[in-house]
């Protein structure tokens, strides 16, 4: 019997919906449990699945995928409303690009962009990180947000929700690298990419979270700054997404004796099941 919720929910038709609950934050209080996903696109759910999420009280869904993304794995979930923060996807449209003019691809070629898009999130997609805080301060049900795979756009505003209830950045990052554990990448496509590239674009590297960090503090002066100049969050936002997503240790999961597992970002971390 395990002492929390399980982290990873063992859903058939997205492999990386996972919940944020448990990382100790600010003041030595813990993330809830139960209220912030994070997931891979929800276009393949069965009908268990849906009827998990409905358990679950999921009332809000945020897609950080683009236009044609959406439009090739739509969904309807009963009870939930949907809103697009469309991030147009480029890194794939680069490398067709460069196979196009008969470039050859590589590891360092595809590691390169993504470097590149993770800094290009920082300032170029601020607007919908914005967006994804207001929702955050709005919600008082649970809410989930995504993008295709759950691991480039989806892990950054991860980590900047986490980093901004205050959980540590090595938790942050533990939380971040968890998608190459858990996630199931699709069949291979017609696309003609070599499998070494694609599988550095289905998994996640410390080295891609650790630039849009370095541009956050490089372009910003911390995040502090970043989310009080670029995002709009003031110091009374910031606390009081503290006030709705932060716990008290004594505040416990149902069943959960104090100073279990709750309240301890690294340990909820290391027990997760598929």
């Amino acid at each position: 019997m395990t002492d929390h919720p399980d982290r990873v929910l063992p859903l058939q038709g997205a492999t990386n919906f996972r919940d944020l609950g448990g990382y100790r934050g600010h003041g030595g209080r813990s993330v809830r449990w139960r209220r912030l996903f994070r997931s891979d696109h929800l276009g393949g759910l069965t009908t268990r699945d849906k009827s998990v999420l409905a358990e679950l009280g999921l009332a809000r869904a945020l897609d950080f995928r683009g236009r044609a993304e959406s439009a090739a794995a739509p969904y309807e979930l009963p009870g939930v409303t949907q809103h697009s923060l469309a991030i147009e996807p480029t890194v794939v449209q680069s490398l067709q690009r460069l196979m196009a003019a008969g470039e050859p691809l590589s590891v360092p070629i595809v590691s390169r962009l993504m470097t590149d898009l993770y800094r290009s999130l920082v300032n170029d997609q601020a607007h919908c990180f914005a967006e994804l805080f207001e929702h955050l301060l709005q919600a008082e049900t649970p809410m989930v947000f995504h993008c295709t795979a759950g691991k480039d756009r989806t892990g950054f505003a991860a980590a900047l929700v986490l980093l901004a209830l205050g959980v540590p950045r090595g938790v942050v990052m533990q939380d971040y690298l968890l998608t190459n554990a858990v996630y199931e990448e699709p069949p291979p496509g017609r696309h003609g990419i070599p499998a070494e590239v694609m599988a550095v674009l289905w998994r996640v590297q410390q080295g891609f979270l650790d630039a849009a960090l370095q541009a956050v503090e490089a372009d910003h002066g911390g995040l502090g700054r970043y989310l009080h100049r670029r995002l709009g969050l003031s110091e009374a936002a910031l606390e009081a997404l503290a006030s709705k997503y932060l716990v008290e240790p004594e505040h416990h999961w149902p069943g959960v004796a104090p100073g279990a597992a709750v309240a301890s970002g690294e340990a909820a971390l290391s027990s997760h099941a598929r």
